[in-house]
């Protein structure tokens, strides 16, 4: 029951679902590890006084997207990361706006990231047409009017995502696109992580937290500058590039060690 305890009662008028979200986010954000027991079925109905019936149909939510398994006899214990269903839409929606995702969850978006964007960058350079050049432009522009203040961490991180969702978009790979949307709110929760280490200089040194803020932003920002140049210019190999150099930026403010991509180059989309 102490492990139910700081868990926030759910809303009301959703049932089972609501029920799930609560529990869904706990796990998603390390309240239970992988291999932990879960709550029984009891200390569930008593916690949140809701039905047998309630907790059972939440649970069953749970099971569903890789999250818990359930075993006669055994009980019932926290699956795996490698097991979560992290592109499952009602996944996604329990992500959303999640303060402290899993540390293995944030190293697992950027695992995909890394292998992924260099290659949807070059992509977005061969295909982007004038919306889509209009999106990034716009998102960028929004990056920068909140780049100033901390205590806008929130409204840029949130131009930062619509920066890279406007990329994939201009990929016109409907896999890449579909993709990005289903990860979107994982992404969010990795680009704030990241922003949470950027107030320190690059040689490791903090001063005020205001400009140490700032600081950090400014070399995120020009980076973004240069991938949004290199595929508005139709330029794939410096959109790989730039966006090499961004995401080493963020692996600085992750505390993370770059490792080499093996992703293949693109051919250009026929019209």
């Amino acid at each position: 029951m102490d492990a139910l305890a700081s868990l926030p009662r759910p809303a009301e008028g959703r049932g089972a679902a609501a029920l799930a979200e609560v529990l869904a986010r706990a796990i998603l954000s390390g309240h239970w590890q992988p291999g932990d027991l879960f709550p029984r079925e009891l200390d569930l109905c008593q916690h949140f006084e809701a039905s047998r019936n309630r907790v059972r149909n939440a649970l069953g939510e749970l099971s569903a997207a890789g999250l818990i398994e359930r075993t006669a006899g055994r009980g019932t214990v926290v699956r795996d990361i490698v097991d979560w269903h992290l592109l499952d839409p009602q996944m996604s929606g329990w992500m959303a706006s999640l303060d402290a995702p899993h540390p293995q969850l944030v190293e697992a978006v950027f695992a995909f990231r890394l292998a992924a964007e260099p290659y949807i960058g070059e992509l977005a350079a061969l295909n982007a047409s004038g919306d889509d050049l209009a999106r990034i432009e716009r998102a960028f522009g929004g990056m920068q009017e909140t780049a100033d203040a901390a205590s806008q961490r929130l409204a840029h991180a949130e131009h930062d995502v619509a920066f890279h969702d406007a990329i994939y978009r201009a990929s016109h790979n409907l896999v890449w696109r579909q993709m990005g949307l289903l990860l979107r709110p994982s992404i969010v929760a990795l680009i704030q992580r990241s922003q949470r280490h950027a107030g320190s200089s690059a040689d490791g040194h903090t001063d005020d937290a205001a400009d140490g803020h700032a600081r950090g932003l400014g070399d995120s920002l020009e980076r973004h500058r240069q991938l949004l140049e290199a595929i508005r210019l139709r330029q794939p190999e410096q959109a790989r590039r730039a966006t090499e150099l961004l995401l080493e930026r963020t692996a600085r403010d992750l505390d993370k060690t770059l490792p080499a991509s093996g992703i293949t180059t693109p051919a250009p989309r026929r019209v």
